[in-house]
């Protein structure tokens, strides 16, 4: 297969422990030629383009240094749809460009070309807003960016964790415990004195014993997840926050989450997908590229990019 990522700058790119590159390596180990592009480098003309580079992934390297790929022959523009596979793995923020990349995407589809995720199932799937569908999994959430409304929410619960739509990484989360001093002030932050949406969840107690990140490919559970366990005294379990990831096999009700959704999902367009579950609770769904890749396999017996690679095999019939 010719593979195609797009992702951020190759030398930003954290090697050792980033999902993508994991991905990148499973290809190349099972015979893949794999291509790079970034955000920029998608245009239309006519059909959908892309300026890529071919890259050679090195074996036997440090991949804590930049020394673990190389180019391979010279940068040209190519048609997506001549790829057997495109690999959207951009991270956030999804601003405007992220949008109009998806978009893109969704046209090259249109001329054949096979993007996991899906640019339109990506646009129609806003992480934090998703779990609002699958509402018998989650906590009580509210949508809104009305101050008075989001406070009567905080006095019936009585402890919320307050969010942006936009975050990442545990960019923005807020937990309002009872009689917050800053309430106001926090929430004049977040909805920039009302005028942005942001979600309200009552707190999560749970979330003490990690927030789980649980992966479906191609409809299929990965039967561990990660815990992300947030240090002490932090409400954060993000990875990028400071948390610890330890994984562990899924739960009866991270199945049953899993199970529910994976369907529906996988139907949509959406490859890969990120579950994250805190306690019983289901409190987003990540889309656009969902980590965790590295730490699960290094952890356990599940190689989970070899099974990424094995079921994007199985759906382009390489």
């Amino acid at each position: 297969m010719r593979v195609l990522f797009i992702i951020d700058p190759i030398t930003s790119l954290k090697a050792y422990k980033d999902s993508s590159v994991a991905m990148m390596y499973a290809c190349h180990d099972r015979g893949h030629q794999v291509f790079i592009t970034e955000q920029p480098d998608l245009y239309i003309q006519g059909q959908v383009f892309a300026r890529v580079q071919a890259i050679q992934l090195l074996d036997e390297v440090d991949l804590h240094s930049n020394n673990w790929w190389q180019y391979e022959g010279e940068s040209q523009d190519m048609n997506l749809a001549d790829f057997d596979a495109v690999i959207m793995r951009k991270d956030p923020p999804f601003d405007m460009e992220y949008a109009y990349s998806c978009h893109l995407l969704a046209y090259a589809e249109k001329f054949g070309a096979k993007v996991f995720n899906s640019g339109s199932a990506m646009l129609a799937h806003p992480e934090k807003l998703a779990i609002t569908e699958f509402s018998q999994f989650t906590a009580p959430t509210l949508v809104s960016r009305d101050m008075e409304r989001i406070k009567a929410f905080y006095r019936e619960h009585g402890e919320v964790v307050v969010k942006p739509l936009d975050g990442m990484g545990g960019m923005g989360i807020f937990r309002l415990s009872s009689h917050e001093p800053n309430l106001n002030a926090i929430l004049e932050m977040l909805t920039r004195n009302g005028q942005e949406t942001i979600m309200a969840q009552r707190y999560i107690p749970d979330i003490v014993k990690g927030d789980k990140r649980i992966l479906i490919i191609n409809g299929e559970p990965v039967p561990y997840c990660l815990a992300r366990i947030p240090l002490a005294g932090e409400t954060r379990g993000n990875l990028a926050a400071g948390g610890r990831g330890v994984a562990q096999p899924l739960s009866e009700r991270d199945w049953e989450i899993a199970r529910a959704l994976a369907p529906t999902l996988k139907a949509r367009g959406l490859f890969v997908v990120g579950l994250d579950v805190i306690g019983d609770y289901l409190t987003e769904v990540n889309v656009t590229s969902p980590t965790c890749f590295v730490e699960i396999t290094t952890q356990t017996d599940f190689h989970v990019s070899q099974f990424f690679v094995e079921q994007l095999e199985k759906v382009v019939g390489a």
